[in-house]
């Protein structure tokens, strides 16, 4: 196999809850990995604190691959409360929401990261209700924000079914987005099978989120995030589909957003994506 595949391991900075760069570096190398999705909105919002975090990153050999920010005022701890705050969906969050996409995509671009992934937050199934044509127009305005400045923008996937998501990206006709691919999260919102979404959204598939879920047993409600390799997702006919079907060149980043042991559960989905890869390429 390509090493060079290999090498293209990198884990979320947000996975590792770090109170400031020094500890975020020190983590970062407890893994094993040295590339990270790096989470903008501390830069943007904390500078005294976080401003320093690429340098120090770069001193300690740990590689930027790609940026993430949020949008203000959601509340994830219910389904129904992220589909009401989620995103840029909600009115009274969308200027602010707006103004910091713009200086986001201006520190994505100082960095030098050409791809940078968020949430957007529930967009309408039906293409004839009016949520549907805002959030396509809020949309849009980011991406013409980013490519503005040469970049790529992600979707999140698991917000929609895999269907949804394929005629939202037509209908925006963006060359500049893409998707972020998130296996877990289809499990998480109940929006279809991970490996089928997959096949569906493969050509829109920029960077992957390395990450498991189980399902919930009460519709409505979330399902649970659990450690790689012991959840739903099918890990071989997931990289095989990304790999072979799709000959995917983006990079597969960890994400561990639940669990108290983060830096451990995170080298064990690395080793996940190593036994894999290396049984299937």
């Amino acid at each position: 196999m390509d090493n060079t595949i290999l090498a293209r391991i990198a884990v979320c900075s947000w996975s590792l809850q770090p109170a400031t760069p020094k500890e975020l570096a020190a983590q970062v190398k407890q893994t094993g990995i040295h590339r990270v999705q790096l989470a903008l909105d501390p830069l943007r919002e904390t500078p005294a604190i976080w401003a320093n975090a690429p340098e120090l990153l770069r001193q300690e050999g740990i590689t930027i691959v790609s940026g993430m920010f949020g949008c203000v005022g959601e509340d994830y701890s219910t389904l129904d409360s992220i589909r009401q705050t989620g995103g840029i969906a909600p009115d009274h969050t969308w200027d602010q929401n707006l103004r910091n996409a713009k200086a986001t995509a201006l520190l994505a671009a100082k960095l030098g990261l050409k791809f940078t992934a968020f949430h957007a937050g529930f967009i309408p199934h039906d293409p004839a209700d009016p949520g549907y044509k805002k959030m396509l127009d809020r949309i849009r305005a980011i991406a013409d924000i980013f490519a503005e400045h040469q970049l790529s923008l992600g979707l999140e996937t698991g917000q929609e079914t895999a269907a949804d998501l394929v005629r939202v990206l037509k209908d925006l006709n963006c060359a500049n987005v893409g998707v972020n691919f998130d296996p877990a999260n289809m499990i998480l919102y109940a929006k279809g099978n991970p490996i089928e979404a997959l096949r569906l959204l493969g050509p829109w598939v920029r960077q992957v989120h390395i990450k498991d879920a189980v399902q919930t047993k009460v519709p409505g409600t979330w399902g649970t995030e659990v450690p790689v390799g012991t959840g739903e997702v099918d890990w071989p006919s997931f990289f095989t589909v990304l790999n072979h079907h799709h000959a995917f060149k983006g990079d597969y980043v960890i994400e561990r957003e639940a669990g108290t042991q983060r830096v451990a559960d995170i080298r064990t989905a690395r080793e996940v994506i190593e036994k894999t890869l290396t049984s299937i390429l």
